[in-house]
C-alpha cells in the first residue's frame, strides 16, 4: 500500500506534465486501435469466407462472363456438392454517392450455400415467389430506412434502364463478421430482361460459387474444374473464396501497408515522448534516490519506483485510449456507410493496444531506471548542496 501511494504521489507531483503525457498516450493508443480496425475491416471479407466454398470465374478477368451452361458441368466434377451463380449489378440508388453491392443470384441455391444469412421463413418464401423480389442486409435497410414491402428503384449502369425491386426480406448475419450491407435479387429476372434487349449477353454468369463436399479437397476440385474448361473459348480460374476476396485486397495493398506503418509510427513517437518525460522525472529526483540508497533501500527498489511510475502513467492513458476506441470506431463506421461493411474493434486489436501500452511504459522507464539505480550516493547528495 505504501509503495502504491508513493508511486501515485510521484505521478501527480507535476500535474500538468502528467496530464499532457497521459493525453498523448490516449491519442496514440486510440489512433493505433482505430487504424488497426481499418486494416481489419479491409480483410474482413476474406477472414469471414468459408473454406467449404470455391469461386469460379473467367481466367482472363472478372469483366468477362461465363456461359450459364458451365453450372451443369461443374456439378459433375467429383467432390462438388452444389453450384450457384451470381452477377454483379452495379446499380445506382438515387445518387452515385449511395454505393452498395448488388448481386443477381440464383436465390434457392445461393442462400442454401450461405447459412450465415439468417432470414425469417415467411420473408424467404416471399422472396422466392416474387420475380422482382429482393432482400437486403439489416445494416443497409437501416441506413436508407427501408422496410419489407418497399419498392427500391435502381438506375442501371452495366445494365441500362430503371429497375424496380420489391423488398421481400431483410437478412441478418449469424454473427458480427457477416456483411449486412448487400442487396440480392433474382438472376432470372435480370437474365430474362437482358435477353430481350441484348440477346448475346443473356445466359451468362459473372461467377459460379461451388460448394465442396470436403474442404480439404479444395485444391484438387479447383484443378479439376479448370481442367474441364481448358482450351475452351472461356477458360476458368477456380480458387477458394478467401483467395478470391484477397485478390481485391491486393489491389490496395500499398495503402494497407502505409496504414499499418503509420499505426506503429504513432506508438514509436509517443514512446519517445514518454521516455523524455521519465528522463526529466528521474533527473529531478537524483538527490531523493541517493538519500533512499543512503537509508538502505536497494538499487532494484529505486529502479522499480521509476518503472512503476512509468507503467502507471502509461496504463492510465492507455486504458482511456482503449475505451475511446469503441465510440470512435462506431462514429467512423457510421460516417463511411457501406464502404466498410464489417467494422468493429476486435479482441486482437484490444490486446495489441494493451501490449503497446505496456511496451511504451517499460521502454520509456528502462534508461531512467538504470541510471537511477547506478547513481552514487555522494553524487546524488552533492546535488542537494
Amino acid at each position: 500500500m505504501f509503495v502504491t501511494l508513493l508511486v501515485l504521489r510521484n505521478i501527480f507531483r507535476h500535474k500538468l506534465r502528467a496530464f499532457l503525457t497521459a493525453l498523448g498516450i490516449v491519442v496514440a493508443i486510440a489512433s493505433f486501435g482505430l487504424l488497426r480496425t481499418v486494416v481489419d475491416a479491409w480483410y474482413a471479407g476474406a477472414n469471414a469466407s468459408s473454406s467449404a466454398r470455391l469461386v469460379t470465374r473467367s481466367s482472363v478477368s472478372l469483366v468477362f462472363a461465363l456461359p450459364l451452361t458451365y453450372a451443369q458441368k461443374i456439378r459433375q466434377v467429383s467432390g462438388v456438392a452444389g453450384v450457384s451463380w451470381a452477377n454483379w449489378f452495379g446499380g445506382v440508388y438515387v445518387t452515385e454517392r449511395n454505393f452498395f453491392p448488388q448481386f443477381a443470384v440464383d436465390a434457392p441455391t445461393y442462400l442454401a450455400m450461405y447459412p450465415e444469412f439468417t432470414l425469417p421463413d415467411a420473408e424467404r418464401k416471399a422472396f422466392y415467389t416474387d420475380r422482382q423480389g429482393a432482400i437486403v442486409g439489416r445494416k443497409l435497410a437501416d441506413q436508407y430506412g427501408w422496410k419489407v414491402g418497399d419498392t427500391i428503384p435502381l438506375r442501371g449502369t452495366i445494365y441500362p434502364g430503371t429497375w424496380n425491386f420489391n423488398l421481400r426480406g431483410i437478412y441478418q448475419g449469424a454473427d458480427k463478421t457477416v456483411d449486412e450491407s448487400t442487396m440480392f435479387f433474382h438472376f432470372d429476372f435480370l437474365n430474362e430482361s437482358v435477353k430481350k434487349v441484348y440477346p448475346r449477353r443473356g445466359d451468362q454468369a459473372g461467377v459460379f460459387i461451388v460448394q465442396l463436399r470436403d474442404p480439404g479437397q479444395a485444391a484438387v476440385v479447383s484443378e479439376a474444374i479448370d481442367a474441364t474448361f481448358a482450351n475452351s473459348l472461356a477458360e476458368t480460374l477456380t480458387e477458394t473464396e478467401k483467395a478470391f476476396q484477397l485478390s481485391f485486397v491486393a489491389m490496395t495493398e500499398a495503402i494497407l501497408l502505409a496504414i499499418q506503418a503509420v499505426s506503429f509510427v504513432v506508438i514509436v513517437i509517443i514512446m519517445a515522448v514518454m521516455a523524455n518525460t521519465m528522463a526529466m522525472t528521474a533527473r529531478e529526483r537524483y538527490a531523493e534516490y541517493a538519500t533512499m540508497k543512503a537509508l538502505g533501500f536497494p538499487d532494484t527498489y529505486v529502479a522499480g519506483l521509476i518503472v512503476a511510475e512509468s507503467l502507471g502513467l502509461a496504463l492510465a492513458g492507455g486504458l482511456v485510449g482503449i475505451a475511446l476506441t469503441f465510440p470512435l470506431a462506431q462514429a467512423f463506421a457510421d460516417a463511411m456507410g457501406t464502404l466498410f461493411p464489417i467494422f468493429f474493434v476486435s479482441d486482437e486489436t484490444v490486446l495489441l493496444q494493451v501490449a503497446a501500452t505496456l511496451v511504451v511504459g517499460l521502454v520509456a522507464a528502462a534508461i531512467p531506471a538504470w541510471r537511477a539505480a547506478r547513481v552514487r550516493i555522494v553524487d546524488g547528495l552533492r546535488a542537494v548542496a
